[in-house]
């Protein structure tokens, strides 16, 4: 599997079979035949994709296992549930992707989760999404082999609410990047060793 940023929550993921894109809002990244989730509200991909996936429950597409979490959203008055978090199994590894969640996940959804190699989330805060502090708290409960931060500053992209920096989070999240690059390739039988490794991902 390959996972490269484009920017904001949208990540793409690459198997032989599949090719997934997450959180595509304003619609440029997915291609035609792909598949395109989205955790929150969003707009129409402009190519033909093979299906797209917003709500909970269990999909399989093209040899790819897709599980629908429901979840409050991080701005959701308490007992709102406007999130869908995903996992994603490709190629034996496992991507959870948060979207804008409230940080405080119950018992349920950490099961329906479950083993998760690579957790994508994001870390902007400023009361829009989760900050440094909310995304910690899920790590800590999740414990992912890898941690790939998403949503913060970036002149390429234009947020309705400002965003803090990754230098800033990073401070606050007390954790040195294990290394950025601009794809990150991974085998799931090569997923071994320590947990809550972070990667910078460049954005495309």
């Amino acid at each position: 599997m390959e996972i490269q940023f484009y920017g904001a929550n949208c990540v793409r993921l690459t198997t032989k079979k599949a090719a997934v894109v997450i959180d595509d809002n304003e619609g440029t990244v997915a291609k035609a035949g792909d598949i395109a989730l989205f955790t929150g509200a969003h707009g129409i991909p402009k190519a033909a994709v093979k299906v797209i996936i917003e709500q909970p429950g269990e999909y399989e597409v093209s040899d790819t296992s897709i599980q629908g979490i429901a979840a409050r959203g991080h701005m959701d008055e308490p007992g709102g549930i406007s999130t869908t978090m995903f996992k994603i199994i490709g190629e034996d590894v496992r991507v959870a992707v948060l979207g804008h969640v409230y940080p405080e996940l119950n018992d349920d959804q950490l099961e329906a989760l479950g083993t998760v190699d690579v957790l994508i989330v994001p870390v902007g805060g400023s009361g829009y999404t989760l900050d440094a502090v909310g995304a910690l708290k899920i790590i800590k409960k999740i414990e992912p082999k890898i941690i790939i931060p998403t949503h913060y500053a970036d002149k390429g992209v234009k947020y309705e609410v400002p965003q803090a920096s990754l230098k800033d989070v990073l401070k606050e999240l007390s954790m040195e990047p294990k290394e950025t690059v601009p794809k990150l390739k991974l085998k799931g039988g090569e997923l071994l060793g320590e947990s809550n490794q972070l990667i910078i991902l460049e954005r495309q």
